[in-house]
């Protein structure tokens, strides 16, 4: 059965945030930055990336002052630890109570002692759109454990690698799980198998241009990484439990297939052959490969990330 939870959500892309909720449990409802999903155990949401506060799920009304008072008496809590109360207004949210007359009530309606500077517990409301929610804070995502892992503080760095969150994020869009395996045929330094391993995943890599297995094996020294070419890797059929990776592009990349098409024709055929049937590859481009990717794979989900003014990075979830 497990636990109900509530997640406030990044507010950072429309979609990839639920999407990723996947991977810890069964998505209930959302809004938005929230969803409410029903989770085996809580402590597995420890390992997502776009998510900042993980809750127990307690109730949720109309965004309303005495909505909100109605169902804090209603749930009638007490507890012996100093507890503080915290209310986030997501844009757009039709809760016209000010957030602090909405904190204050959550104090006088709570049987228990109060104390803002240091308290042992949160409950916490987010008013998004049409509902407010209300929880009691598990835990914080750490945002500092990804910024630590910035490439550019890595032993060996190259430019226009992704940052470790949006790595996490995809890892987890593949749903994988503890001591499963995930390959990365175009694994270039290892940031997306860096982030995998920090949450208990086997990985493999490998990439075609020897400087970047040597940099690869600087950045994570004693994983399994060898040189290949992306569309004839020394791997057996349907070994794998998922692919993760991020596409090459533009010229900055040495590329032995004739064309970029044929690199992806022949990559997404491997893909498929070395994965697990049922399983997820999750495969990051920089232009529609939508087309050639449907041939090889269902198309579960297709998402869209501006990175800049000229760079859109797509993402395709794959089955």
């Amino acid at each position: 059965m497990g636990m109900k939870l509530l997640f406030e959500l990044s507010g950072e892309h429309p979609d990839l945030p639920v999407a990723e909720l996947e991977c810890v449990g069964r998505v209930l409802d959302t809004r938005a930055q929230v969803a409410v999903a029903e989770c085996p155990d809580p402590q597995i949401a420890g390992r997502l990336a776009l998510t900042h506060v993980v809750m127990e799920y307690l109730g949720e009304c109309e965004p309303s002052m005495e909505a909100f008072a109605a169902l804090l008496a209603d749930l009638a809590i007490t507890t012996t630890k100093p507890f503080a109360g915290r209310v986030k207004k997501v844009q757009g949210c039709r809760m016209e109570a000010p957030q602090l007359d909405l904190e204050r009530l959550i104090g006088s309606l709570i049987t228990g002692p109060v104390s803002l500077r240091r308290p042992v517990e949160e409950y916490r409301a987010v008013a998004s759109e049409d509902r407010c929610y209300f929880g009691r804070v598990l835990f914080r995502i750490d945002r500092g454990g990804f910024d630590f892992r910035n490439p550019m503080r890595r032993p060996f760095f190259h430019p226009g690698v992704m940052m470790p969150r949006m790595a996490r994020a995809l890892v987890n869009l593949s749903l994988i799980q503890p001591g499963e395996r995930v390959f990365d045929p175009f694994c270039g330094t290892g940031g997306i198998l860096l982030e995998a391993r920090e949450i208990g995943i086997r990985i493999l890599g490998s990439d075609f241009d020897p400087a970047m297995v040597a940099g690869y094996r600087q950045n994570l020294p004693g994983s399994d990484v060898m040189i290949a070419d992306a569309t004839a890797v020394p791997i057996c059929d349907h070994t794998l439990d998922a692919v993760v990776t991020d596409l090459p592009y533009g010229q900055s990349v040495r590329i032995r297939a004739e064309s970029m098409d044929d690199l992806y024709e022949g990559s997404l055929a491997e893909i498929r052959r070395i994965l697990r049937p049922g399983r997820r590859a999750v495969i990051v481009t920089h232009r529609d490969i939508t087309d050639i990717a449907a041939r090889h794979f269902t198309v579960l989900q297709a998402h869209e990330q501006r990175v800049h003014k000229s760079l859109t990075r797509r993402i395709l979830v794959l089955s």
